[in-house]
């Protein structure tokens, strides 16, 4: 089944084409909750991810609402820095929904806090740099939740 990437209001064209082609290489599903920081018809998009992004299993959400009332009944897990949880702590399942916000300011008060016992964050061992970069970032957890899901 794979992993859920979700990028809510995703604002750099070349890290959602990065994470387009993360999520084939890694077998997950990528979703991308509007409103978008540009077209996806953008070349930065499709030259980030390459030849691949035909390939990319996409749905595309109007809102938030629209994405949380047709997933409402899905494991998720959200990443932001303000999180509490290391991501070496989350149980991955396969399917999990995992939750990225826009890259000026991650998930919005309203979701972290509706969701602060799933709010997980990547450990970074230098006070000099805030948070990393989204398609770093979602790299960094999928591929510890494919480990993971490689173990059991």
């Amino acid at each position: 089944m794979g992993l859920n990437i979700v990028l809510i209001e995703p604002e750099i064209p070349n890290n959602t084409g990065n994470i387009g082609r993360l999520s084939l290489a890694s077998g997950s599903t990528l979703h991308l909750v509007k409103p978008f920081g540009f077209e996806l018809s953008d070349s930065r998009v499709k030259r980030a991810g390459l030849d691949y992004w035909q390939h990319v299993d996409l749905q595309i959400y109007e809102n938030t609402d629209a994405f949380f009332k047709k997933q409402a009944d899905k494991k998720m897990a959200f990443f932001s820095s303000h999180g509490t949880k290391s991501v070496w702590d989350l149980e991955f399942e396969d399917g999990m929904f995992l939750i990225f916000g826009k890259e000026s300011v991650g998930l919005s008060k309203e979701i972290t806090s509706a969701n602060s016992d799933k709010l997980y964050k990547i450990p970074i061992h230098s006070e000099h740099i805030r948070s990393l970069n989204l398609a770093n970032a979602v790299s960094v957890v999928v591929y510890e939740g494919l480990r993971q899901l490689s173990l059991t």
